[in-house]
């Protein structure tokens, strides 16, 4: 055909030629693969993880400073007296009281603290000794079940307890009957649903809970 151009097929051994590259005679040395953005993100990075160090670092420093190692003398104040008493961070007011006070009416039952049995009075509210750090109620007025007998004059709470057999074994009666006055003195008119949910706290594996709960009602009832 004429005045026509054929074009070389791209067959075996045969190559079309490239066309040339722009910057094929360029004199710009090769790039490195180092770059300002990277340098910034890089140092940004830096910066952050030197911060983080460094705040983890002086928040540990703080946290020594305020940890409390080896005995130390602290001043309860146990049925009305001001107390003396050596204490760990780890020891437990019910440690204190019965091993250095003599008070044992709340009792131990092995690091098993949910049965209410070492319960006391804090400021007022019924409380495990057993979970509770004696560090943690200096100031505060504690009170246990031997602070409600002084001679002759008996809280109505344990007479309750005598009147309506609310104990067998008596293992757990000293917790619920601080348990019982505490409730009762924030809730001097309560119904039985009250009593039911306000000692929930306490197990009586005797299960004098009928005893128990007459006692709150009719204390409530007559305001004592």
């Amino acid at each position: 055909m004429s005045g026509s151009r054929k074009t070389p097929s791209s067959g075996p051994g045969l190559r079309a030629p490239s066309a040339p590259q722009a910057n094929s005679h360029s004199t710009d040395p090769p790039r490195s693969g180092f770059s300002r953005r990277s340098f910034l993100k890089g140092s940004g990075a830096a910066v952050a993880a030197t911060a983080i160090a460094t705040g983890a670092e002086q928040a540990t420093a703080d946290d020594e400073q305020q940890i409390t190692s080896g005995p130390e003398k602290i001043t309860l104040n146990v049925n009305g007296e001001n107390r003396t008493v050596t204490v760990e961070p780890r020891t437990s007011l019910l440690e204190v009281l019965r091993d250095q006070l003599g008070l044992t009416g709340c009792k131990d039952l092995q690091d098993i603290y949910v049965d209410g049995a070492d319960t006391v009075m804090v400021d007022g509210k019924a409380t495990y000794a057993g979970t509770t750090f004696a560090l943690n109620v200096e100031g505060k007025a504690i009170r246990t079940v031997e602070s409600l007998r002084d001679g002759r004059n008996i809280d109505p709470v344990i007479e309750g307890f005598v009147k309506h057999d609310g104990m067998q074994c008596g293992y757990c009666t000293p917790g619920f009957v601080v348990a019982t006055r505490a409730f009762l003195d924030q809730n001097p008119t309560a119904t039985l649903e009250d009593v039911q949910k306000g000692l929930g706290g306490n197990i009586c594996r005797c299960g004098t809970y009928d005893g128990i709960t007459k006692c709150a009602l009719e204390l409530a009832k007559g305001g004592a």
